[in-house]
């Protein structure tokens, strides 16, 4: 299963402001950006006379993207050099969340070792936990329960049961659920876990769920309920599920108006979330900008105006940076983008279809 996109995280915005709106550096993104972080990573570690001195930790960006790209050598160095093992990202937060988000169970254990907290949160209110939930990194949520996170949160929270289940990883929502993960754990807003597979049409999990005892009856702050979700958003099956047949008949047979409207966040396009990867990673090196938020600007708007089934952008496949050797700090960055198709050779009238009539024999 696919790792869920930027739009799905920001539906659940509706649910509570504390959710988080950062999104998984897409693989594609990644292969783009891999020359240039590599950079990053091997060319911002401190100096030995730099720690002499007194150590300067990277800036959120440089550490984060560092990170992401897997790059343990360089997290080793910066924490030998007195990096606190706390020390937040941009986005994602800590090092070890990091690692969780990523499904990078050597980070995790490299951090962990040095003091990492494993239950602390990032400024979205999230854990380590839920977001290896999210990304559906199983092997990832094993390690932090056997070591020590906790697998539930005190009063009204997101849970990582919350995030799993939304995010549509069943093997991770059942293994969460044998470790004790509460079945019927609200959200800020009062949202339950079985909300969360009704909003998104899920009734396979939302079996399970039912199995494992979650009550269809919890409302939200709003006074909805799961089946009142189900229904909102289309998923009947999700519906019969959820509820006897004598209240799924009467359900069916209300106006679809009674259940309000149904609105979901349009995703976002994959070129625009490229774009701002390699804005994100040009930025931790420090070059200029404009060029990459122009590029930006310009594929939201054409996005805007495109009607809906036809935004589909170009994609960049490539980040060039040059430098005179005369002057070699200065340097130029742009987007390399998929050369176009060479058009089609037009064929002869006879050969595009042209009737010809029969031989009389």
């Amino acid at each position: 299963m696919q790792a869920p996109s930027a739009a799905q995280r920001k539906r659940m915005m509706k649910f509570s402001p504390t959710l988080p709106t950062c999104s998984p550096l897409a693989t594609p993104a990644r292969r783009l950006l891999a020359a240039l972080a590599l950079g990053l990573c091997f060319g911002t570690g401190p100096a030995l006379a730099q720690q002499a001195a007194g150590f300067q930790p990277p800036s959120p960006i440089s550490f984060g993207v560092a990170l992401e790209m897997g790059n343990l050598d360089q997290a080793r160095e910066w924490l030998d050099a007195g990096l606190p093992p706390d020390y937040q990202a941009d986005r994602v937060g800590t090092g070890l969340m990091i690692g969780a988000w990523e499904g990078n169970v050597a980070l995790m254990e490299l951090f962990h070792a040095r003091g990492a907290d494993l239950n602390a949160v990032n400024d979205k209110g999230e854990q380590a936990l839920l977001l290896a939930a999210w990304k559906g990194h199983l092997k990832a949520v094993q390690w932090l329960l056997e070591h020590g996170a906790q697998v539930n949160r005190e009063g009204y929270a997101w849970s990582a049961l919350h995030y799993a289940v939304f995010a549509g990883h069943v093997e991770v929502a059942e293994y969460l659920l044998k470790r004790g993960a509460d079945v019927n754990a609200q959200a800020p807003n009062g949202s339950s876990v079985l909300m969360m597979a009704a909003y998104e049409g899920k009734d396979a999990l939302a079996v399970r769920l039912m199995e494992w005892g979650a009550d269809p009856r919890l409302r939200n702050e709003n006074g909805q309920t799961a089946l009142d979700w189900a229904m909102k958003y289309d998923h009947l099956k999700v519906a019969r599920v959820i509820t006897n047949p004598e209240e799924f008949i009467d359900a069916a047979n209300r106006p679809k108006a009674d259940w309000g409207v149904a609105r979901k966040s349009e995703k976002v396009p994959a070129e625009i979330q490229r774009l701002l990867e390699v804005r994100r990673a040009m930025e931790a090196k420090g070059y200029d900008l404009s060029r990459i938020d122009q590029r930006i600007s310009a594929a939201r708007a054409r996005y805007a105006r495109l009607p809906p089934g036809a935004r589909d952008l170009p994609p960049a496949i490539g980040l060039e940076i040059s430098a005179s050797r005369a002057n070699p700090q200065v340097q130029k960055a742009r987007l390399v983008g998929k050369p176009a198709a060479p058009a089609a050779a037009k064929k002869p009238a006879a050969a595009r279809g042209k009737a010809t009539p029969a031989k009389k024999r």
